[in-house]
Parts: structure tokens; C-alpha cells; sequence
């Protein structure tokens, strides 16, 4: 096992897919086979100029037929959204499939979508999973490792807290809604919410893992702080009045009562420029439980010892699935949750 290679394609390199061409370029277990891309301007250039590597001797693409056709054990599939008909044209063609962009854990909302993609993993023999930082590990893996060593749950909190200025590209400021009127912000579906029914995937696994049933998924009111003055940043500047950070909150219910409780919170500024005053720290990932033992873990990047540190979101986000590649690949056609792969064994990450 330890000798075995598995060929790849990168479909798409964005922050995430970035992160795929450097470790399958790097990684001995990998080969990276193709890469295609979606930018007329990036046709045609080395998928390391690119990736900001060294050259890797694979040209890019944006000739979908010729990534359907090539040889490959998988395809890291990692656009924001999900092309289901094109996923399924991968697992047919004889390629599994590993994505960031969705489908983590069965729920009614992607009943559809995932009797298509078990349909095509049967008809390719292929297998499919999704995997990232959250959904797909800070929310559902952590908690469930967590509560291995519990004697009883009460309730499940998650705090996702993203310093957009410092951990997240500039086009999030007016995607998310930053510098939007509060009044305005508060009135018009927000992005992170259009997302809860992802998010819920995650609870869903959560709840099937501790044997439960999930009754519903509750959102509260959206929160806002304003800021207090212009925050500057590297495109221009958030003006002083208007909404700096932004707090989403998420119920599961079971039996009528609150389970698991998810938060996103993100943010432009600290507490001295916000208005309240919301002092969340840098960005983590927080998981608490309330039980048999009150238990709490947090996951942050390391600040180095000269007090420098480089947020690992989309490392963290790509290797959460890349390293379940071997798995899935070697795995028995179908779609594979989390719960299905179990402990996913991280290989080719300890080198010479």
C-alpha cells in the first residue's frame, strides 16, 4: 500500500485547487495528470506558474472532453458550486471523484442529487466524497471525535470565527455584504445563509453518528456590528457606519430540544472598531460540549515564534478531502460519507 500512486486531476484552481496542484505535485503517492481550468488566460500555462510552483510539466486546460477522456483514479473536484450532471459524467467515465464543493451527508434536500451520483458510481464502478474544513470536519468530524470520550452529550456548539481581512480573499468583503447599510443587510438573504442547508449536512452526520434524529434545523436572526470608523483594506475601505462583522446562528432540534448549535461568525476588525463591541479573537474553529464532561477543543493556526502566522483555511479546506483520496479510490463503489470511510489513513504526508 505504501508504494502504491494514484493519477489525478485538479478540475479548477482557485484558492483551494491551488492547494491541489502544490501537494499532488509534491506528494510521491500522487501524479498529477490534469488540470483544468475555467479562465480563458490561464489556458495553456503550466500548472505551476499557476500554483505558484516550480513547473510542473502539465499544461492546463479548459477542454472538458479531454479531462472526461483522460486516464485518471480521480478527479479533486473543487468549484464553489457543484455541476452534478458533470460529476456524474466524471464517475462514468472510470474516475472517482473527491470534492470540496458539496453533498458531505445524505439529507432530503440533496435526495436528488445524490440518487444521481450513486446511479453513476454504479454505472462507472467509481466511488464519490466530499470533504473540507466546514462542512466536512470542523463541524462534524471534531465534534463526533470529541464526543468519543463523553459519558453523556447535552448539546453541541461549533464557533466558526474568519477574520475576512487577515484569512479570506477581498472579493468576500461585498460577496459577504461587508460596507452594506445594517438596516439593509438585515433585511436581504445573506450568502452564509443561503448556505445553512449545507451546513446542515453536517449536523445531520453529527446526529446519525451519536444515533439520533435530527426533527429540524432552526435559523436565528442574523446579527451585525457596525463599524466605528473607515477600516481600510487592501482594495479600499469599509465606511464607518456600516456593517464590519456579522454573526449567523444555526438549531438542530431533537426531541424538542436544541442538539447541535452551529455560529459563523465573521469579521473585519476587533472590538476597539466595532459597534457593539465584539471581542471574538482571531479566526478558529471552537467546539464545546455540554455533558459528561464538559469538554472543549479549538483549532487555530500556530503563531510562529517571531509572531508571524499564515491562516491554513485553504489547506486545511483541500487536505480535509485530498487526503481521503487513497480511501475513497481503494473503497467499494458508491457514494462515501465520513462515516463510511471511518478513519481516513493520511498517507505520503511524512517524507524524506
Amino acid at each position: 500500500m505504501s508504494d502504491k500512486t494514484y493519477r489525478v486531476i485538479q478540475w479548477m484552481t482557485g484558492d483551494v485547487g491551488q492547494v491541489g496542484v502544490r501537494h499532488f505535485t509534491q506528494c510521491p503517492i500522487f501524479d498529477l495528470v490534469g488540470v483544468l481550468v475555467h479562465s480563458k488566460d490561464k489556458v495553456g500555462k503550466d500548472a505551476g506558474e499557476i500554483a505558484g510552483i516550480g513547473p510542473t510539466g502539465v499544461a492546463t486546460t479548459d477542454d472538458v472532453e479531454a479531462m472526461v477522456a483522460l486516464d485518471a483514479d480521480c478527479v479533486f473536484y473543487t468549484p464553489i458550486i457543484m455541476d452534478v450532471d458533470t460529476v456524474c459524467r466524471l464517475l462514468r467515465s472510470g474516475k472517482n471523484v473527491v470534492t470540496t464543493s458539496g453533498f458531505f451527508h445524505p439529507t432530503e434536500r440533496f435526495r436528488e442529487g445524490g440518487d444521481k451520483i450513486r446511479a453513476a458510481c454504479q454505472d462507472g464502478g467509481t466511488s464519490f466524497h466530499a470533504g473540507g474544513i466546514h462542512p466536512g470536519y470542523a463541524g462534524d468530524i471534531l465534534p463526533l471525535t470529541l464526543a468519543r470520550v463523553a459519558s453523556r452529550v447535552d448539546r453541541i456548539e461549533v464557533w466558526e470565527v474568519v477574520n475576512v481581512l487577515t484569512d479570506a480573499p477581498m472579493d468576500h468583503i461585498d460577496w459577504m455584504g461587508f460596507g452594506k447599510d445594517k438596516g439593509q443587510f438585515l433585511s436581504e438573504p445573506t450568502i452564509l445563509g443561503l448556505g445553512v442547508p449545507f451546513f446542515a449536512q453536517s449536523m445531520h452526520m453529527v446526529a446519525d453518528g451519536l444515533g439520533v434524529t435530527i426533527d429540524d434545523v432552526t435559523a436565528a436572526d442574523v446579527k451585525a456590528a457596525v463599524a466605528t470608523e473607515d477600516i481600510a483594506h487592501d482594495e479600499g475601505a469599509i465606511p464607518r457606519g456600516t456593517v464590519a462583522a456579522q454573526h449567523h446562528e444555526w438549531t438542530a432540534w431533537v426531541d424538542g430540544n436544541p442538539l447541535i448549535v452551529y455560529h459563523a461568525i465573521y469579521l473585519t476588525a476587533g472590538p476597539d472598531q466595532l459597534d457593539p463591541a465584539w471581542d471574538w479573537g482571531r479566526t478558529r474553529y471552537r467546539i464545546v460540549i455540554e455533558g459528561d464532561p464538559p469538554t472543549e477543543l479549538t483549532m487555530h493556526g500556530l503563531v510562529l515564534a517571531d509572531g508571524t502566522m499564515t491562516h491554513p483555511g485553504y489547506t486545511w479546506t483541500a487536505m480535509g478531502a485530498i487526503n481521503a483520496i487513497p480511501d475513497v479510490c481503494d473503497g467499494p463503489p458508491g457514494w462515501l460519507t465520513h462515516l463510511d470511510l471511518g478513519l481516513v489513513r493520511p498517507r505520503g504526508l511524512v517524507r524524506k
